[in-house]
């Protein structure tokens, strides 16, 4: 595996400061039953990192100290983190928004099979990553045999009032380009998505994110073994659009990884760059029950120039859509 940091390590992007923390965006763990092409994490079955009963407390005490309202919980896979129940239930109890990042294949999984029901008993919104919808594209970025599986699951979501007009159920889908590409306008895509998949599946959900894709980990590895490293750094940074400074998901979000470790976003955290919080080294969320992190320094590097290109892009898709 390439590391891309270093090569990100002198950076022109601008500083930037975090405002009131608004969501919490916990990885419950590298462990998935799938392995990405576009993967950020680098996650897959091989990979045994997973969050602890004791961190998850952890997490539980900070929703209820900090005033989250919502709470992003992510992997790897996260349901397969034996404790990712008690989780979702402790922040439902508090009346926290909960997010489940979903492969959508899980819910197919041996020992997962009552799992779409729970999270809609729990009224978990989903963010699923459906990359396409053609087969081929789906199977090529995400191993054969995960469309149709992927499609089964959505089916399965629908029937239990997901994505439905006038349900609380949201189901929300997640496109990443094929490769080193700005993805397209995200509201003409989600129109396309709706009416492809609506035609050929019956399927309904409520909005479409679309997200770029980062030169980091798997992704970023890829790109400079084929030699498109500088290249794509260069489209990013030549469609930098200034305003989306403004709504970048990293003034709001905090992002705790599987030990339990702060970061400014996912990204930062899978480039191993901890949040910077008085001077130490790497915070652990435990040291913030009481922190105010408004106006404090987000660290950055060329790599959120992926977050600011174009039309923009987060956890919750394109941020000038």
């Amino acid at each position: 595996m390439h590391a891309t940091l270093p090569l990100m390590e002198i950076s022109d992007f601008p500083a930037i400061r975090r405002r009131q923390t608004e969501t919490l965006q916990v990885n419950l763990g590298y462990k998935c039953n799938q392995s990405c092409l576009h993967c950020h994490v680098n996650a897959g079955p091989t990979r045994t990192e997973l969050m602890t009963l004791d961190t998850i407390d952890e997490v539980i005490d900070y929703l209820q100290s900090a005033g989250i309202k919502t709470l992003d919980i992510t992997g790897g896979a996260p349901e397969l983190n034996p404790h990712f129940r008690i989780l979702v239930e402790a922040a439902r109890k508090l009346g926290v928004r909960v997010i489940d990042r979903c492969n959508l294949t899980i819910l197919f999984e041996p020992g997962h099979e009552d799992l779409a029901k729970f999270l809609a008993g729990q009224q978990v919104e989903i963010t699923a990553s459906l990359p396409c919808y053609l087969e081929d594209n789906v199977d090529r970025q995400r191993g054969k045999g995960v469309f149709d599986t992927s499609i089964r699951a959505l089916q399965l979501l629908n029937s239990l009032g997901y994505g439905q007009p006038g349900s609380a159920l949201q189901l929300n889908l997640v496109y990443n380009p094929q490769g080193p590409v700005l993805p397209p306008a995200q509201q003409q895509l989600q129109q396309d998505y709706k009416h492809r998949l609506s035609a050929s599946y019956g399927i309904v959900f409520n909005e479409l994110y679309v997200i770029t894709n980062m030169p980091i980990q798997r992704f970023g590895s890829t790109l400079v073994s084929k030699g498109q490293f500088e290249p794509y750094m260069n489209l990013l940074k030549n469609a930098y659009q200034p305003a989306n400074l403004e709504t970048v998901m990293c003034r709001s979000l905090l992002s705790v990884d599987w030990q339990g470790y702060v970061y400014d976003c996912d990204f930062n955290q899978m480039l191993d760059l901890p949040l910077d919080w008085q001077g130490r080294q790497r915070p652990h969320l435990r040291e913030l029950i009481d922190a105010d992190l408004e106006r404090n320094p987000i660290v950055v590097k060329n790599h959120c120039y992926g977050c600011t290109a174009g039309q923009g892009s987060s956890c919750g898709g394109a941020l000038g859509a």
